[in-house]
């Protein structure tokens, strides 16, 4: 018997992943500044839920599954789409929450297994933690289910909707962090040998075990049901500190500033410090028990965005033309979510109070994955 003929996971769910960034943040504003409050689904902390298990589980799918039978992503595809198409314009409807559980499920009983063969630990941390990200939908639906069904019981319990959401960023936070470094670092190496330069640090495990660690206690200390709110955001924001820190030092210590042929790791490394700050601004609101609105957006949007525009740019362009990306289209993405970034940070905690700088940080991203979308199919046709 043939083989079934397969297909890259990324030539589907990344083009899909950057429309949906194009459409969803602009729709949200809309919903918050218009007073209509259409589409329903992205307004307050539906709008977190798109980003997280909407657009970054699509990242991970692309990135993660590889090659796979159409019998594999086009279910994969369809319950994606099927729950952005309900859940953004009905997300009180009966099936919007357990189609987005079950593409959550779907996703990580196809990935998760992948790294089991791992043998080092800190590679083996990646299974259980896309399981986690993939589990979190699961935990919102139990969650809603509880707070109508049981009242007290919920009540009883010291985990909301929030604090799920903020444990989703985190697990985001490490996953870039980890996958960001396995990135960067052969490449700068690389790229500094060729320039006739040593490097001084490649993959710094030591540095990347500590990643591993501070983010993982955050992440448990969101997540367990028994700890309050004025115990379990003063120790993930100490966490998130010392991992600011170690981010920085990473960073630092792979002298990017250096690869300046390479535009693309100049992006990556850019993405990595957006990760740096965001954590160490996180991790000061969450110790002080403050708003992390704006704090959290350095992560989401400069860490996120940055690294997924990068890394959906350098998988193209290596499969398609065996070259990096073009240097035009890493600072033009580059260049927009940073303007988005610096307008979302400057916007703060109460963004509706600056509705300019809320439209100009919305606009640019809007842009920056709207012009990525169409690029992405126009190569796509390339890698059939």
């Amino acid at each position: 018997m043939s083989k079934p003929r397969t297909r890259p996971a990324f030539t589907l769910f990344f083009p899909l992943a950057a429309l949906l960034a194009a459409v969803a943040v602009p729709l949200s504003m809309f919903a918050m500044l218009s007073g209509t409050g259409w589409p329903a689904g992205l307004v307050g902390v539906g709008h977190g839920f798109e980003l997280i298990f909407g657009f970054a589980l699509a990242l991970i799918a692309g990135y993660t599954l590889g090659p796979q039978p159409a019998r594999v992503l086009y279910p994969l595809i369809a319950l994606w789409l099927a729950a952005r198409l309900l859940r953004i314009p009905f997300p009180d409807h009966p099936l919007a929450l357990p189609l987005a559980a079950a593409f959550a499920l779907l996703l990580a009983w196809h990935v998760v297994p992948r790294f089991r063969a791992a043998r080092q630990w800190r590679n083996k941390s990646t299974g259980p933690l896309i399981l986690t990200l993939c589990l979190l939908p699961l935990c919102w639906l139990l969650l809603m289910l509880i707070w109508h069904r049981w009242p007290e019981l919920a009540a009883s319990i010291d985990l909301n909707l929030s604090r799920l959401m903020h444990a989703g960023v985190l697990c985001l936070l490490l996953l870039m962090s980890f996958i960001g470094g396995r990135l960067i670092a052969p490449a700068a190496a690389i790229t500094l040998e060729q320039q006739g330069m040593e490097p001084r640090a490649r993959l710094q495990p030591r540095l990347e075990g500590a990643l591993i660690i501070l983010l993982g206690l955050a992440i448990v200390a969101l997540l367990v049901p028994i700890l309050p709110d004025s115990y379990s955001y003063p120790l993930a924001g100490s966490a998130l500190l010392a991992a600011g820190m170690v981010l920085l030092v990473r960073n630092i210590r792979w002298q990017l500033w250096r690869c300046g042929s390479r535009p693309d790791l100049l992006g990556f490394g850019m993405g990595y410090l957006w990760l740096a700050l965001g954590s160490l601004a996180t991790g000061l609101a969450f110790v002080g028990q403050r708003p992390a609105a704006s704090a959290l957006h350095l992560i989401t949007v400069g860490g996120l965005g940055t690294l997924s525009t990068s890394v959906m740019l350098r998988l193209y362009f290596q499969r398609g033309f065996k070259t990096p990306p073009v240097t035009g289209w890493v600072l033009w993405t580059v260049g927009l979510i940073a303007v988005a970034v610096v307008c979302r940070f400057m916007a703060g905690d109460t963004p509706l109070a600056r509705p300019v700088l809320l439209s100009l940080s919305a606009g640019s991203w809007a842009v920056a994955y709207l012009s990525l979308a169409v690029l992405l199919v126009r190569l796509g046709w390339r890698l059939k």
